[in-house]
């Protein structure tokens, strides 16, 4: 089977501040946003998995949530919570299998995972 969709090309999120939260994500997460940034990734997994309705895996009044592969989450989640952004871990988040998880939440309360995966 061939697959026609070659990756994402684009994350589009309404907010009440556009500018103020793409600089908390440039800031924040190194993250070039808006109209104006780019963001050249690595290449790596990406999952597409749809939640059911009542999933408690994240905040049922949020649509979705963004999961964010990282190179070292314990620095960067030190380097956020110096900055005053709380770190949310949780032993049963991590597995051999797919890796090292936390979560943050945005200016506008958006949860975003960050994923650090196994080394290979």
């Amino acid at each position: 089977m061939s697959t026609d969709v070659t990756g994402i090309g684009g994350i589009f999120v309404r907010s009440r501040d556009p500018e103020a939260r793409s600089a908390w994500y440039r800031e924040h997460l190194g993250i070039g946003a808006g109209h104006d940034g780019l963001w050249n990734q690595q290449a790596g997994m990406t999952v597409f998995a749809p939640f059911a309705a009542d999933s408690d895996y994240f905040a049922a009044d949020q649509q979705f949530m963004l999961n964010l592969r990282v190179a070292d989450i314990e620095t960067l989640a030190a380097r956020l919570e110096a900055s005053g952004i709380p770190v949310e871990r949780r032993d049963e988040w991590n597995t051999a299998e797919y890796g090292t998880f936390a979560r943050i939440h945005d200016p506008e309360g958006l949860a975003i995972e960050l994923w650090q995966p196994p080394k290979q």
